[in-house]
């Protein structure tokens, strides 16, 4: 079972706390994009980003004495949004950790593919940015299958990404491929409604969910019961599970 998951916009750093076990398998593609970065003014990377001038300020000055080899973060550390918050993983046990080392893969506009504990360097890119490295019209066309190619190949894909990055891996998708996406709504009327933060959080629990299990097939997602969620049978299919969650 492979676990996708979104990043968060922000980071904070600590090489101190735990050591990293590798580096991101897509570095090389890293560099080209910390390299194109560089060479845009303040103004191009402030409108890329979408920013306000002081975070902006901040982020121009970080690109440019970025080192993506020393000083670095291990990833589910590194990042701090309302997913990983009720992750939770500074209070991991050791198996919880070498199990979403396994299992848990982050999507990230600028590394590409994320193991938890690859180690990475604070920066500011959401994978709809239109970057045009390389020549191509923007990210989701710079990484094209890799992302797909790295994370394919697991009895199943479970999706607790947004749609901003899972969309990175949903176009190529073939028939022999299990791709399971979970869905923490309420119900409003008949329709199911996803909610921002909620579903943020319940996406950051499940992981947590899975973790303490240990668990090793996608159907033990169907015992998820945190946050007020529970499974909804009867909106759900084999492509997709619905937690539903009372008002």
């Amino acid at each position: 079972m492979r676990i996708l998951i979104s990043p968060a916009k922000k980071m904070i750093s600590d090489p101190d706390s735990m050591e990293i076990l590798g580096l991101p398998v897509f570095l090389e593609q890293t560099r080209e994009i910390l390299r194109y970065l560089q060479g845009l003014s303040y103004e191009s990377c402030r409108k890329l980003w979408g920013c306000n001038d002081r975070i902006a300020r901040e982020n121009y000055e970080r690109i440019a004495g970025m080192n993506l080899e020393r000083g670095l973060t291990p990833a589910i550390l590194a990042y701090e949004g309302i997913a990983y918050r009720y992750m939770a993983p500074s209070v991991f046990a050791n198996g919880e950790f070498a199990y979403v080392q396994e299992h848990l893969r982050i999507l990230s506009g600028f590394y590409g593919v994320l193991k938890p504990m690859d180690g990475v360097a604070m920066y500011r890119l959401e994978m709809q940015a239109k970057a045009s490295v390389a020549g191509t019209k923007d990210l989701y066309e710079y990484w094209g299958e890799r992302l797909y190619r790295e994370v394919r190949g697991e009895q199943c894909i479970v999706n607790l990404a947004s749609r901003e990055y899972s969309r990175c891996v949903e176009k190529y998708l073939t028939p022999e491929d299990r791709y399971l996406t979970c869905v923490f709504g309420e119900l409003i009327g008949e329709k199911v409604v996803q909610k921002g933060v909620y579903a943020k959080m319940a996406r950051g629990e499940m992981v947590r969910f899975l973790a303490e299990r240990g668990a090793q097939e996608p159907e033990e997602m169907r015992e998820f019961n945190r946050l007020g969620y529970c499974f909804d049978e009867k909106r759900s299919d084999a492509e997709t599970y619905v937690f539903l969650r009372e008002k």
